[in-house]
């Protein structure tokens, strides 16, 4: 096994609440794949679901090492549940051609993610491990 990121962001609930106001369906669409939208306006505090999802964005994007350059957008990552409920990260486009170019032959990686929130604060932790098949 072998870290090949890790990456973390801290996020103020209020300022996705913000752009929610100010911005609306135009902010959610440029930031948010559309399965990350219907899991967001099911909840209660939905602002506090689309921040922990930016966050996660963002540490994904630093332990991919380019942050959003180099061809990779905040729609290129999108959070995902898996039927346990736990969240992890689906890759596309630039993000996941950055995920290909990093990982090592003969091997995979897996994305690891952690979400939580303490309002006003959201934060995610990225952890990317390459490992033999």
């Amino acid at each position: 096994m072998k870290i090949i990121g890790l990456g973390s962001d801290l996020i103020d609930i209020r300022r996705i609440e913000k752009s929610l106001g100010r911005f609306g369906q135009r902010f959610i669409t440029r930031a948010f794949t559309l399965e990350e939208q219907a899991r967001s306006e099911r909840k209660l505090n939905r602002a506090a679901s689309y921040a922990k999802r930016f966050a996660a964005k963002e540490a994904c994007a630093k332990a991919l090492g380019t942050g959003f350059s180099q061809g990779v957008f905040l729609r290129d990552i999108g959070v995902i549940n898996l039927s346990t409920g736990q969240p992890t990260l689906r890759l596309t486009g630039g993000a996941k051609a950055r995920l290909d170019a990093l990982t090592p032959p003969g091997m995979v990686c897996e994305l690891h993610l952690t979400l939580t929130d303490e309002p006003p604060m959201a934060q995610a932790m990225v952890m990317i491990v390459a490992m033999k098949p």
